[in-house]
């Protein structure tokens, strides 16, 4: 497993570099101070700024999308906290962490998708009545990423992604590609589509996606399991990333933040192409994210209609990736240090340095309260 551990020194490095103005597990956290207008105190969410009382292990993991920025929040947390480890797992994906967590296994769960009605039935076998609560912490989109010498830029429609990724085209010069890319020369290089082997939300969000815009097109089931047979099947986000890289005439599919230098596709909405930018990816949760239906009191799932996202201000393949805990811990001092962490991630600080350092969007002050107001009601 590729577990994300943070000591001392390395926090106070990438702190310095930042420059920015389940349930099981032992620790012992005291409590933590409050500012004016900020959590009252005694409450389990950590609104303030003082965590150097907080003590203990935090063990975590999932979504591979999230990796990037929880190294940087485990990092600034640590340098606030000192006496606080956070592990974090990034090997296991989405599905991994969630299966994990409902074992007993993790204090949280990072996943790319909300819990299906059978996952929130384990996690209240876990966690007691109250189950567990899912607070989407990390905005960002998913990259259609390609690999094509000689070919800079490429726009790519919904229907013609889902041809793609569904076989139906084999060649980079067919029809449907040239006519996404007026006036660019495309080879007739073979296409070889990358994807996720393991459960993935970032799948999951990309067929929910394709189902959704490409339907005539894209007729397999939305799933956290890649549905299509004869891809290059990588495990993790990096597996994905890695593999594009390394072959001509790939594409795939991975979280933006983890692409590196490699090329993403301008994706069509409306009559426009739009590339990815945290902005696109603002515009796109305030056009199309709705909380989603029958979630419980606390619960900040949301839904993405993909149909509504026809703007070119707006990126059409937001990802929404969500922190997973209970709302009563076995141990009350670790779900109070849990919380802390999990609301510094959702404060200012917390998105400024996802932002830097995962290039996410920052979470809307609204959404960011909401999940503030959730936590105190972690117990």
């Amino acid at each position: 497993m590729k577990v994300l551990s943070f000591g001392r020194a390395a926090a106070v490095l990438t702190v310095g570099m930042l420059a920015l103005t389940g349930c099981g597990g032992n620790a012992s956290s005291s409590s933590t101070s409050t500012a004016a207008g900020s959590s009252p105190a005694g409450s389990t969410a950590a609104a303030a700024t003082d965590y150097s009382s907080l003590s203990g292990t935090i063990t975590a993991g999932g979504s591979s999308a999230q990796a990037n920025a929880q190294a940087a929040w485990a990092a600034g947390f640590k340098a606030q906290a000192s006496k606080v480890t956070i592990n974090y797992d990034k090997s296991q994906g989405s599905g991994g962490g969630v299966t994990n967590f409902t074992a007993g296994s993790y204090d949280f769960a990072g996943s790319d998708a909300y819990l299906t009605a059978d996952q929130a039935a384990k996690a209240q076998e876990l966690c007691g009545p109250g189950g567990a609560i899912n607070l989407p912490v990390y905005l960002d989109g998913v990259a259609v990423i390609f690999n094509l010498p000689g070919v800079d830029k490429l726009q790519l429609s919904a229907e013609t992604i889902a041809k793609i990724f569904s076989q139906q085209i084999k060649t980079w010069d067919d029809a449907a590609i040239k006519a996404d890319n007026p006036g660019v020369t495309l080879p007739s290089t073979a296409i070889t589509t990358v994807t996720r082997s393991d459960g993935s939300g970032t799948t999951q969000n990309f067929t929910n996606y394709l189902h959704q815009v490409a339907p005539a097109v894209w007729t397999d089931p939305v799933s956290n399991k890649w549905p299509v047979a004869g891809s290059s099947a990588q495990q993790g986000g990096s597996g994905v990333v890695n593999t594009v890289k390394a072959g001509e005439g790939t594409i795939g599919y991975a979280d933006h933040s983890a692409i590196g230098d490699l090329k993403a596709a301008a994706i069509k909405a409306g009559d426009a192409y739009v590339s990815f930018s945290a902005d696109a990816v603002t515009k796109a949760v305030e056009a199309a994210v709705t909380p989603a239906a029958n979630a419980k009191e606390g619960d900040l799932a949301q839904d993405i209609d993909y149909t509504k996202l026809t703007s070119a201000n707006a990126y059409p393949i937001p990802l929404i990736s969500y922190d997973i805990l209970c709302t009563t811990f076995k141990d009350p001092a670790q779900a109070k240090l849990t919380a802390a962490y999990i609301g510094y991630i959702a404060s200012e600080q917390g998105q400024k340095i996802a932002a830097k350092n995962a290039g996410s969007a920052p979470l809307p002050a609204e959404l960011a309260a909401k999940i503030q107001e959730s936590l105190k009601k972690v117990s």
